[in-house]
């Protein structure tokens, strides 16, 4: 490949239109997500570079007034007339759709982003954009205003002649945007999964702002670094990551794995380093060679008996953390969304080349491959037993004709749409909830205790838990491979606990539980925290609610701090009559809920919080709590 990145190599497909009309269907949403996304799409930029070879540092700095600087060390934007435009190849990337070095024109084998159209759509749903391309020893600058050109290409100064790249500043425009304020933590997460898909690149990350913070994300070691990141709050039950890696039908795959003792399984994803949470062709042909090969060992080496069952994938998957990464030259994607790749050759170069170099690593290291092995054999046998669980399970339901759990007090509408259920921890809470809802559309469900923390547990020990099971019934999808969500029953499940440790602890083992065995319930937007008050305020016979320490702040900041202020600090749900638990959190015309959500980008990270909060290992845990402990107020203990 041609190391010249010049104007030739800048094709045009279409103009730029209609961007900073429906920017949702360049960016997704123009909530705090598309916010993120501008920083995304010009870092891909520059990622494309290092994957090309012609990168090795870039820099993210949020600035004070919360615009963003992306700073490289690449070849640098072409400034040389593209022909067919008529116009420098810099002006050509920020202001016309689908126009890159991308399509062809010998500039990338590989590339992520939205396929061209990233430097573009960015400018224009900027309030302004500057951009410096340092190349031949000068320095080229533009400067664009929601996407038109104000300051033509021109020289403002010389460079160092060895010294390349682009530096890129912009302001994301706020009459276009519901959030404009740059979240630190959002960004590392998805620069830190950039370093490591992105072998030796090193990525750095500024925050300006009135926190000063810096953090730089490089990773040698690349996907296997990332395997052993994600297993940090488990205990894998081998020392060694296993890598395979080769190129076959013009595809390059990097594959690194290693199992731990927990029961869930963790894969990602991953085309020209671009997330594909559905999974695709390339995880078809991962799973496929991991069967096979695991079987074949299995067999010949007589860890399965003649008489057993091969094993399954599931099983072979138990505790297995993976990172499947792939580059292709022209990927093609299936269904609305993008996020699940289409290509055939994809597949039949990841099932050839971990079934290859598998095979040789399970030879060279027959002691990890019986810990596997007898890993599996054990997750087969209770998978059996969680089978056999949930085939009772159906059958009693078949006989007393699908009974709900008798603790359950059901709402009166068989219409899903109108209906939410409400499930509260303890018999006092529950009897405020039963007294206070709208029996037409509310439901409440009291559960006694806390509920098992499935995150340490096997699925046969799940599927037999009491409180788990009332749920599952009261629900009415099923969970796992049984899950359909046409059979919901309700169209908001609303966990309600107290505002204190304990609920939120029980807020964690709830949504643990959903995440895992029934995710599609917060995809689809069906699960909500409820928001219960934090003090009561009562002056002259008025009375106002507080829901942070804040609020109250600013209500005494209203009414006064006078002596005959009585204020009441809520410890749980329970001291709350029926018509206080109704107008403070129950009522759909007053009540505070906050929706749970599932950035599908960011899969990896919720897997490792969830694992840290949840799993055995007690070391993550604490460091995570004493980092986040700023973050939480109004903390009883």
């Amino acid at each position: 490949m041609s190391t010249e990145y010049d104007a030739s190599q800048i094709q045009i497909l279409e103009g730029l239109e209609a961007v900073r009309v429906r920017p949702g269907m360049y960016i997704g949403s123009i909530s705090s997500r598309g916010l993120h996304h501008l920083v995304y799409e010009i870092v891909d930029n520059s990622v494309d570079e290092a994957l090309a070879g012609f990168c090795t540092e870039i820099k993210v700095k949020i600035n004070e007034d919360n615009s963003i600087t992306v700073r490289d060390n690449g070849r640098g934007i072409p400034v040389d007339i593209q022909q067919k435009a008529g116009k420098p190849a810099l002006e050509v990337v920020f202001t016309i759709l689908h126009a890159g070095g991308k399509f062809g024109g010998g500039g990338y084998k590989t590339s992520g982003g939205l396929h061209g159209v990233g430097a573009s759509v960015v400018n224009a749903l900027s309030t302004w954009l500057d951009v410096k391309v340092y190349k031949e020893g000068k320095i080229y600058h533009m400067r664009f205003e929601k996407g038109k050109v104000v300051e033509n290409m021109h020289v403002i100064g010389e460079c160092d002649p060895g010294e390349s790249g682009t530096e890129v500043s912009f302001l994301p425009d706020a009459t276009i945007f519901e959030e404009t304020v740059y979240d630190f933590d959002i960004l590392k997460v998805r620069l830190r999964e950039t370093a490591f898909l992105t072998k030796a690149l090193k990525i750095v990350l500024i925050d300006d702002r009135v926190e000063k913070k810096e953090m730089s994300f490089h990773y040698e070691g690349g996907i296997k670094e990332f395997v052993t990141y994600l297993n940090k709050g488990k205990a894998p039950i081998y020392d060694e990551v296993i890598y395979c890696e080769g190129v076959k039908e013009k595809v390059v795959v990097e594959v690194a794995m290693q199992h731990n003792d927990t029961y869930t399984e963790g894969i990602y994803t991953f085309v020209n380093n671009i997330n594909t949470p559905e999974g695709g062709t390339h995880l078809s042909g991962f799973k496929n060679a991991l069967t096979k090969t695991f079987n074949e060992y299995a067999r010949n080496n007589k860890l399965l008996k003649e008489n057993e069952d091969n094993l399954s994938g599931e099983d072979i998957r138990e505790g297995l953390v993976a990172i499947i990464s792939v580059k292709i030259q022209d990927p093609q994607f299936e269904g609305q969304t993008k996020q699940k790749l289409g290509n055939s050759e994809a597949q039949t170069a990841v099932n050839a080349i971990v079934s290859e170099k598998l095979t040789y690593f399970l030879e060279q290291n027959p002691g990890i491959a019986k810990l596997i092995s007898d890993k599996a054999i054990t997750a087969q046998r209770a998978r059996a037993a969680a089978r056999k669980a949930r085939d009772l399970t159906r059958r009693k339901s078949a006989l007393d004709g699908m009974s709900l759990p008798g603790k359950l007090a059901d709402c009166s509408s068989k219409n899903p749409e109108e209906c939410e259920i409400f499930i509260v921890e303890g018999d006092s809470a529950g009897g405020s909830a039963k007294s206070a809802r709208k029996r037409d559309t509310q439901a409440i469900l009291p559960l006694r205790g806390k509920i098992l923390n499935v995150e340490k547990a096997r699925p046969d020990k799940v599927y037999s838990n009491a409180e788990i099971k009332s749920m599952i019934t009261a629900f009415g999808t099923g969970i796992q491979e049984d899950f359909d969500i046409s059979k919901l029953r309700y169209n908001k499940i609303i966990i309600m606990t107290d505002a204190d440790v304990d609920g939120a602890h029980i807020d964690t083992l709830m949504l643990t539980f959903i995440y895992r065995f029934m995710p599609e319930l917060i995809k689809e937007g069906h699960v909500y925290l409820a928001q219960p008050p934090l003090y009561k305020l009562e002056k002259n016979k008025k009375v106002w609610y507080a829901y942070s320490d804040e609020e109250l702040d600013n209500i005494l900041k209203e009414v006064g701090r006078d002596q005959n202020n009585k204020i009441q600090r809520y410890k749980g749900l329970g001291e709350m009559d029926a018509e206080q638990l109704w107008e403070t959190t129950m009522d759909p015309e007053r009540r505070v809920l906050k929706k749970v959500v599932l950035d599908e980008s960011m899969l990896s990270e919720t897997d490792l919080t969830f694992n840290t909060l949840m799993g055995d290992q007690v070391a993550p845990r604490r460091e995570f709590i004493e980092t986040n402990a700023k973050y939480v107020s109004n903390l009883d203990i």
